[in-house]
């Protein structure tokens, strides 16, 4: 499986022409829309999910967090499962296993196996990014690559743009169910028929060897972390002999991991492309832009469903902002990133997202719907900025053969990463909200004269007393939302000053190759 497929190569069957091409091409772009949309559409469903079976909204966001992971640990076994079984049938199963777990998810009636669903959703998800790229190019003659990239880059950006407002609009109107139940359809039809279509692409499969022992550890570390991450608050952390554990577990097989990787002649995951000094530094960027950009869309829908009074629909609508304006800016930074060092575009990309945030540090709880979704359509400017010249960039840095490792290993840091914000940031922002809330206790109706006005007004002592503390709740939240944003800012813009370490990419890389 190649980045840089020919379909001119001998042996190669033609390709597709007319109806047919577009068809094609719809169905692949539309896999990678709903692997990208699942990452979004549960955003805003998280409070209804959690408030229907029985949860707390921290333990809400494992429906998150756990097709973050299932989704992280397929992508860099996209390039050895394609060589093994055939790139067109890894493809057409991980569509049909993805509605089928789809169907699952919509019709748990426990967290539980919600979450479970969801990590082998995450599962059957992550081969669809990469794979539905590499298929596109190879299906398009030569003379139309460019605009298959093109659609395959927008359902990127698209999807995260309907995603919230799908997803609140469904949980409204419908049921939290149809947030996940949607997608059966479009992956169990398109499955089945894209394997008709595409059949003639499966190339013979390479009996090459598994790395079995790499592939085991690669699940415990990255399921002991974030296993860690996602019970650390609720087990009081270190204090907790389970979260101790699963820490010493996570960093033991985490290290032999590193040592087998390296030293394995047939690895799972190459890290051999970490001696590019480019790709290094620009994955770097990656995980931590986007680890603060995930947080930030982790967050947002959440602060306002639950403290602000939105619904699903109106919390979507809000967020919907930042993909919108990331939409008609695209063309223009693809363009743009073809042509020039990437550097300064990805610099210039994440500061925007970096000063965007720290705006929104300064938030009231009177404030308006303009004034929470002008903020993010600004920071929706600097989106394309830093999606598309950071792959770019990245994938420009290694050599022609690594480039299949090189995008599996950064949409798997990449994936990860935001599965990580989202535990860190739901955590720091429980954890501020306490002790803001604390801290206003001792501050508050000092001179008993808020009391005094409800007790004029004929409110009772009980109700004086809730009456207060929810007025004390709503200010701790919004303080610590502040707070958790002031964090993310500085995040943004420590990456983007990290991009100037890395050197201008030895060659160019057409945008949208290798997944963003």
């Amino acid at each position: 499986m190649s980045a840089t497929a020919n379909p001119a190569a001998a042996g190669a069957p033609q390709p597709l022409a007319g109806g047919q091409l577009w068809l094609a091409a719809l169905m692949l772009a539309s896999a990678n829309f709903i692997a990208v949309l699942n990452m979004t559409i549960a955003n805003v469903a998280v409070p209804n999910i959690a408030g229907a079976l029985g949860a707390a909204s921290s333990q809400g966001t494992w429906v998150i967090t756990s097709y973050a992971v299932g989704e992280a640990i397929t992508v860099p076994l996209t390039g050895w499962l394609a060589a093994r079984f055939g790139s067109v049938r890894v493809f057409v199963a991980s569509m049909l296993l993805f509605g089928i777990f789809s169907v699952i998810c919509g019709l748990s009636n426990s967290l539980g196996l919600l979450v479970v669903a969801r990590v082998f959703q995450g599962l059957c998800g992550g081969p669809l990014m990469p794979l539905s790229q590499t298929l596109l190019m190879r299906i398009f003659p030569r003379e139309k690559v460019a605009a298959a990239i093109g659609l395959w880059s927008m359902t990127t950006l698209v999807a995260p743009v309907v995603g919230p407002i799908l997803g609140g609009w469904l949980c409204d109107d419908y049921s939290w169910s149809w947030t996940f139940l949607i997608n059966a359809p479009i992956a169990i039809g398109f499955g089945i028929w894209t394997w008709g279509l595409l059949k003639r692409y499966q190339e013979a499969a390479r009996r090459s060897p598994i790395d079995l022992v790499g592939m085991a550890m690669l699940v415990v570390w990255v399921a002991a972390l974030q296993l860690v991450l996602d019970e650390g608050k609720n087990l009081d952390w270190f204090g907790s002999t389970e979260i101790v554990a699963l820490t010493i577990v996570a960093a033991v097989v985490f290290v032999a991991f590193l040592i087998w990787e390296l030293h394995d002649p047939h690895p799972i995951v190459d890290l051999r492309v970490f001696r590019h000094r480019g790709f290094t530094v620009s994955v770097a960027t990656i995980c931590f832009a986007f680890a603060a950009f995930f947080g930030v869309n982790v967050l947002t829908p959440l602060w306002l469903q639950s403290f602000m009074g939105y619904t699903a629909t109106d919390a979507g609508l809000a967020t919907a902002w930042t993909g919108l304006t990331a939409v008609f800016i695209a063309p223009l930074v693809a363009q743009a990133a073809s042509k020039h060092d990437p550097r300064p575009l990805v610099f210039v990309g994440i500061l925007v997202l970096g000063l965007s945030t720290l705006w929104r540090t300064v938030a009231t709880t009177d404030m308006g719907f303009w004034d929470i979704a002008i903020p993010l359509a600004v920071m929706g400017l600097g989106m394309p900025f830093f999606f598309i010249p950071s792959t770019g960039m990245a994938l420009g840095s290694v050599e022609p053969h690594e480039m299949d490792s090189a995008a599996g290993l950064m949409n798997f840091v990449r994936t990860l990463s935001g599965a990580f914000a989202t535990s860190i940031v739901t955590t720091v922002w429980s954890d501020r909200t306490t002790l803001n809330h604390a801290e206003l206790v001792g501050l508050a109706d000092r001179d008993g004269s808020v009391r005094a006005l409800l007790t004029q007004g004929g409110m009772p002592p009980d109700a004086q007393n809730q009456a207060v503390d929810l007025m004390l709740t709503s200010q701790s939240v919004m303080l610590s939302t502040n707070q958790v944003m002031t964090g993310i800012a500085v995040i943004f813009l420590f990456a983007a000053a990290i991009i100037w370490l890395a050197p201008k990419p030895a060659h160019a890389v057409e945008p949208g190759a290798g997944g963003h």
